[in-house]
């Protein structure tokens, strides 16, 4: 795309001050664009300057007679960005420009590669300069906020929110380019089922909080779990998991991949000897299991037991939906894999289904590939709602952290209540094992009410502050009892054998008030 001599200019880095581009003398303002200047550094030719390597936090912003030199379709496409701002480099870190950023400038053009990528139909711009590098934030919750976004999204507008893209496929100019696509040379996703540009921001996000290489979000967190295990583990392989877990993993674990000749043994989530066992005596594809677990709260040692499966060549994958990316880092801890369901807390507001895996480029690029055929595709709107949702991840799971903590203490000394399941508290067999691989203890609590079934479900309807309902982890507090929310179609016996008890409860703190839900519980356990 041919650019006028006032395209090849480097300011320094400035966050969205506009300067006046309303003068209607095109001399006047040439002249301006060639001495404007921003913290006393004027702008350089890139031809005088040999590039931008080591600048990594500049936005290229182009002079106002830029638009009128634009080609008519170009001039179309791009009308409704205003005055095009090109991001060049990544968010990221300001020692890790990509290669093809040091030389921007031939003859007067800008190449797709480079620093300007294209203009899509939707007159949004295209920058092929995202990266996933480590970020110059030290906290998760500036990670948080401005991860795949401040500096990094390929869709650059004048917006501070990131756009969502509703389209079911991508343009190509002419035949060459798709050709360039299918060999490598030319960055698309060609069908909404590959991917979206919203969706990779929600992506960029988990992976710089994760530390990943690479993450991919679906439609649902079992979606998410389903798809990795068909894709990781062959027919006729040997999967290891854990007897406290999602009811319906379980379910797909026990009923669905035996259908492929897969051979699972169950273990509890603190038997390191079993799974010493198992590795031992089978070829073990893969490791799966929840760390804090659901509904009991148990807790994995990360390290030791990836150094057990790598010993043996076995993948390693931790849902960590309960931990989440704040309160643990499973991937630093040495596991392949970090699964959640983004349903919970990653979105945080219980208005959206999704789930995302989180691991290296070879591993995520494996499950993707089933993705693509069966297509649990998230929608863009709900990619939208997560980066919305995760801009105050550390906030609220801050707040439930401690809310949750000073619960399970205070209902621990309860006379009306026989056990507390939470991590963060000394009696927790876990407890020392959290200790070393969680900076918090998460927002979910689960305790025994010194009753029956009745007399646990006479406390529950007593409550006025947690709706009654599946699901956790959102803003609004939310208490269920396992036995009629998620077992109720199994006999007593066969709750038992999956340590299910009748008196357990499971409460998900809110953002509310500690002592609006503190009165609530305490009035509501004087009800029974």
């Amino acid at each position: 795309m041919a650019v006028s001599s006032y395209a090849r200019v480097v300011p320094a880095f400035e966050c969205r001050s506009e300067p006046d581009f309303s003068s209607a003398n095109p001399k006047q303002e040439k002249s301006r664009s060639a001495r404007f200047s921003l913290h006393g550094s004027s702008y350089l030719p890139l031809r005088a300057s040999g590039g931008v390597s080591g600048l990594s936090s500049l936005i290229f912003r182009f002079p106002p007679n830029f638009v009128r030199q634009l080609s008519t379709k170009a001039r179309r496409n791009c009308s409704n960005i205003g005055v095009a701002q090109i991001v060049a480099a990544s968010w990221s870190n300001p020692a890790a420009v990509p290669a093809t950023t040091t030389s921007a400038s031939v003859d007067g053009a800008i190449s797709d590669g480079a620093l300007v990528g294209s203009c899509n139909s939707n007159g949004v711009h295209l920058s092929d300069s995202a990266t996933s590098e480590a970020p110059v934030f030290s906290s998760d919750g500036s990670i948080a906020v401005h991860a795949g976004e401040r500096l990094g999204r390929r869709l650059v507008t004048d917006a501070i929110t990131t756009p969502v893209v509703n389209t079911t496929a991508y343009t190509f100019k002419n035949t060459a380019e798709l050709i360039d696509f299918k060999e490598g040379r030319h960055k698309s996703y060609e069908y909404g089922r590959y991917g979206n540009y919203t969706t990779e921001v929600a992506e960029a996000k988990i992976s710089a909080l994760e530390g990943a290489e690479s993450t991919l979000f679906m439609a649902s967190g079992m979606n998410a779990s389903t798809v990795l295990l068909m894709a990781l583990v062959p027919a006729g392989g040997y999967l290891v998991t854990t007897r406290d877990c999602y009811r319906k993993t379980r379910i797909f674990i026990e009923t669905f991949l035996p259908k492929m000749g897969i051979t699972t043994t169950v273990i509890d989530p603190a038997d390191v000897d079993g799974l010493k066992v198992a590795l031992d005596q089978h070829n073990v594809s893969l490791f799966f299991t929840e760390s804090p677990t659901n509904p009991y709260l148990r807790c994995v040692d990360v390290e030791l037991v990836s150094k057990l499966c790598h010993s043996k060549g076995t993948i390693f994958c931790v849902d960590g939906t309960f931990g989440t990316p704040i309160n643990q880092k499973a991937l630093a801890l040495g596991a392949d894999i970090v699964l959640h369901s983004a349903t919970k807390f990653i979105a945080g507001h219980n208005d959206v289904i999704a789930g995302c895996i989180s691991g290296s480029e070879n591993l995520i690029s494996k499950v993707r590939g089933l993705h693509n055929v069966l297509g649990g595709v998230l929608n863009p709107n709900a990619a939208y709602l997560i980066i919305r949702g995760m801009k105050t991840l550390h906030l609220r799971v801050q707040q439930q952290n401690n809310t949750a903590m000073r619960m399970a203490q205070l209902l621990e000394a309860h006379p009306k209540i026989l056990r507390v399941h939470y991590p963060g508290l000394p009696s927790h067999p876990e407890h020392h094992i959290a200790k070393q691989q969680m900076t918090g203890f998460g927002g979910v609590v689960s305790f025994e009410v010194d009753g029956d079934l009745y007399t646990t479900a006479k406390f529950i309807d007593a409550l006025r502050i947690p709706y009654l309902a599946p699901s956790f982890g959102g803003c609004e507090s939310i208490v269920d009892q396992p036995t009629v929310m998620s077992y109720w179609d199994l006999s007593p016996p066969e709750r038992a054998k999956f340590g299910i008890k009748d008196n357990l409860v499971r409460f998900s703190f809110g953002v509310e008030d500690f002592e609006d839900l503190k009165a609530d519980i305490f009035q509501a356990l004087d009800h029974i």
